[in-house]
């Protein structure tokens, strides 16, 4: 079984690791660097378990650039590749699947077509219409940044977008790669699976924003989130989990899908999911102004990545913190040991996390580290549990 997988960021190195198991796994990307890597049995992203099954792990896995090599006897053709939402067109930007389609209809059109990049809804129905020849499925992916290999390895379910036979083939490949047996596995339609991934982004946004907003009443009232939220949580319904405040959501897929569900509600009656999107703005507001009140001369920026054990800066909610100091005209400081760069909007990044604390008065973290324990005092965060 020749399989394709195109895209090497987390999406795309966690399916090929886990396809390459069992069966002949090729990954194209345009990034010549990323293929290099790949092929010395480098991960392109930070995952410790991907490190390890390159490694350490008999893989059948090979990376190109060029598109021959890739799809010609593809089996299946796994899209990986990035896509966002335009604010412009009030739509994910899907150019880069559209380009692979492009390719794989000129080069392998037999091959069985398995979309993993977030897409809005309605978007396979479409490409089936305009591309009657192609074997188009949908299949979302549910993988946190840092352990996507891990939960591909044990899965919370395997969803397709689909219940054709390919369908359950590409279903039992991805078993046969986890280690957990009796995974759920879900044949549904196309625009439904579309849906679940939206809808469940969407969700675990919302209670991210919900103890936001709870920590914000508390501190606005003098009360104590954590024991508000210990006895909140104590109800089994809601339980002890991903309740931790933060500076807001963000990363590669709660911002952008969010956005993107909300554009599909057009014409459909909601208030809440625009209310979630809302939410994130309105913390950050509070976070800036609450830091903002303590009259700082200098905010150091602790960390630019969105959590711990991870090397993506996208959309990070502390970004959306920095820009709104930065407005107000106080001098920001970023301590980021990852950034190739010497700034990052317009502010001066350090590798040097001594001076950092030396120099800075105030210094925000969206997670508290043992790296600031000396400096406790100089410390604004909202976390609480320390943890994600």
């Amino acid at each position: 079984m020749k399989i394709t997988v195109a895209g090497l960021g987390y999406v795309g190195m966690a399916n090929a690791v886990l396809l390459a198991q069992h069966n002949s796994v090729v990954a194209i990307d345009i990034d010549a660097e990323r293929v290099e890597m790949v092929n010395n049995s480098h991960t392109t992203i930070v995952d410790p378990l991907i490190t390890e099954y390159l490694a350490h792990r008999d893989l059948d896995l090979h990376a190109t650039t060029d598109p021959k090599e890739a799809y010609q006897g593809a089996d299946f053709v796994v899209i990986a590749t990035p896509t966002n939402y335009d604010p412009d067109q009030n739509y994910f930007d899907t150019s880069s699947v559209d380009g692979v389609l492009d390719l794989v209809q000129d080069l392998a059109p037999h091959a069985t077509i398995v979309i993993k990049s977030t897409i809005p809804v309605g978007y396979v129905s479409h490409v089936r219409k305009e591309r009657p020849g192609l074997d188009v499925i949908f299949s979302p992916e549910f993988l946190r940044e840092g352990k996507a290999l891990f939960d591909n390895l044990h899965p919370s379910r395997i969803v397709v977008g689909s219940d054709s036979p390919k369908a359950h083939l590409f279903a039992d490949l991805m078993a046969t790669g986890a280690l957990d047996t009796d995974i759920p596995i879900l044949f549904v339609g196309a625009t439904e699976a579309e849906a679940i991934k939206l809808f469940a982004n969407t969700y675990l946004a919302m209670r991210v924003s919900f103890f936001n907003e709870l920590d914000t009443y508390a501190s606005q009232r003098g009360l104590s989130t954590r024991q508000v939220i210990d006895g909140v949580c104590l109800d089994p319904r809601i339980g002890h989990h991903y309740n931790n405040p933060s500076f807001g959501y963000g990363g590669y897929c709660l911002p952008k899908d969010t956005r993107q569900l909300l554009a599909n509600y057009q014409d459909v009656p909601q208030t809440l999911i625009q209310a979630i999107v809302d939410s994130n703005t309105v913390r950050k507001d509070f976070i800036a102004s609450d830091i903002l009140a303590k009259d700082p001369q200098r905010v150091g920026i602790f960390r630019l990545v969105m959590k711990a054990g991870s090397d993506n800066f996208r959309s990070s909610s502390i970004q959306g913190v920095m820009k709104r100091i930065k407005a107000k005209g106080v001098e920001v400081v970023v301590y980021e040991p990852t950034f190739d760069g010497d700034e990052f909007f317009h502010s001066t990044v350090t590798k040097d996390l001594e001076s950092f604390k030396a120099d800075c008065d105030v210094i925000i973290a969206n997670r508290m580290s043992p790296d600031l324990a000396d400096v406790a005092d100089k410390v604004y965060t909202r976390d609480l549990f320390g943890g994600d």
